[in-house]
Order: C-alpha cells, then sequence, then structure tokens
C-alpha cells in the first residue's frame, strides 16, 4: 500500500469519524422524543475532526486547516462544558 492511499484511508476514517456524530445526535433524539445532543457528539466531533485536520494539514489545504481548526476548539469548549456541568451536579445528588 502507497502513501498516498495511507492518506486516503485517514481521509475516509476521519470523514466516518466526523459523520457519525449525527448518527449519535439523531439516535438520541428519536429514542427521546426530543432534540438532545449527547456526550458523544461531541467526542466523535474531537476524534472526526482532529483526523481531518491532519489529512487537510498534510494535504496542504488551508481552508481546510482553518475550517477543522476552528471546529475543533469550539467541540472542545462544549466538551468542557459538559465536562464541567457534570462535576457540578454530582455534589449536589450527593446532598440530596
Amino acid at each position: 500500500m502507497d502513501s498516498n492511499t495511507v492518506w486516503l484511508i485517514v481521509g475516509f476514517v476521519g470523514q466516518a469519524l466526523f459523520s457519525a456524530r449525527f448518527l449519535v445526535q439523531w439516535l438520541a433524539s428519536e429514542k427521546q422524543k426530543k432534540s438532545v445532543i449527547p456526550v458523544m457528539f461531541w467526542y466523535f466531533s474531537i476524534l472526526g475532526g482532529s483526523t481531518l485536520l491532519v489529512y487537510s494539514i498534510h494535504k496542504e489545504d488551508p481552508v481546510f486547516i482553518l475550517g477543522q481548526g476552528a471546529g475543533l476548539l469550539i467541540y472542545a469548549r462544549n466538551l468542557y462544558f459538559v465536562v464541567k456541568h457534570a462535576k457540578q451536579e454530582k455534589p449536589a445528588a450527593r446532598e440530596v
């Protein structure tokens, strides 16, 4: 397998991970019968976005690099809020 094939696989894996987040969100929303964003959505966003960022750096595509890099900041910040909120809720649950 040559280098181009390996990078093509990396790109497709990144896109699959990134796309999986929508499947996760859709299934969670269907289960709860309302629009929800599960934590796994943010993990898939980070995994897929990171893989696609590596791929775009290899391809030297500045538009793709900027888009994925900015997206990663947003995904990481949202995951930070989720984790922070979960930590704040745990002590409150113990007090009851």
